[in-house]
């Protein structure tokens, strides 16, 4: 049937060197992040979930002080170009604790959700998300792999490709 092939996730996978490189790396999300989107953050302690959001939030200009690990207090939110909401899981019992606090609002808000340890709470993340998992290969590098599944995911993501490359052709 045409156009189901739309529903299958794309993926691709990038390796950064260095902490700069992973600066640069959620910049380029930061920049083609739309209202609606939802990043779901997966990896080891001190993979790079929370710098990464950092550098995100810092590309919707949100103040790059702000954004801290929302580990204690469950969600952060910033004001930015879209608005910001930063969840962290790690630390939540059940799926129930998430959704009490009131995710689907804020997937419903118009702004950028992202959500560290989402693995813990996949089976109720929208069906548009895109999935950023970090593998620690080194004291400074990691491998982002990413899938998107739907419109608004794929659009992120055809984007940071493109964005990617281009930073690479520069450089």
């Amino acid at each position: 049937m045409p156009g189901s092939e739309s529903s299958l996730p794309t993926t691709w996978t990038y390796t950064s060197h260095s902490e700069v490189e992973t600066a640069a790396l959620g910049a380029a999300i930061g920049r083609a992040a739309r209202a609606g989107a939802v990043i779901a953050l997966v990896g080891n302690l001190g993979a790079g979930k929370t710098r990464l959001t950092r550098a995100v939030a810092t590309a919707l200009e949100v103040d790059e002080k702000l954004v801290t690990s929302p580990t204690f207090v469950l969600i952060q939110e910033y004001a930015g170009r879209l608005p910001v909401f930063h969840f962290d899981t790690y630390r939540l019992g059940s799926v129930d604790e998430f959704l009490d606090l009131g995710v689907e609002e804020y997937f419903e808000a118009g702004g950028v959700c992202l959500i560290e340890w989402a693995d813990r709470v996949a089976g109720v993340l929208p069906d548009d998300v895109l999935r950023i998992e970090i593998d620690i290969t080194g004291e400074s590098t990691r491998v982002f792999k990413f899938a998107a599944h739907g419109p608004i995911a794929q659009s992120i993501l055809n984007d940071v490709t493109r964005n990617v490359a281009d930073a690479h052709k520069e450089g």
